[in-house]
């Protein structure tokens, strides 16, 4: 696989996962601290943190980071914004 050829200025636009804290739908908490281009493919990938236990470093897909998923048939957000960040970096 091979990397696009983009000079910076003409790469597409990135589309913004906003900062601030999420909640997964199982519960646990996880602050988003932005989004990056996947370097092989361009395709926008969120940048979050867990906010328990390690507070390991994960990245997704920005377009399942905010899809909508069924559990016990109910539709919900994956990761649902509930404020700013209030976490020391």
């Amino acid at each position: 696989m091979h990397s696009p050829q983009h000079p910076d200025g003409d790469l597409p636009p990135v589309p913004e996962t906003p900062a601030g804290l999420y909640r997964h739908y199982k519960g646990m908490l996880y602050e988003v601290v932005g989004t990056a281009r996947h370097s092989e493919t361009l395709e926008p990938m969120t940048v979050y943190r867990a906010l328990y236990g390690e507070r390991g470093l994960w990245v997704r897909p920005a377009s399942m980071f905010a899809e909508t998923v069924t559990i016990d048939g109910r539709a919900r957000l994956r990761f649902e914004f509930v404020g700013p960040t209030t976490e020391p970096q």
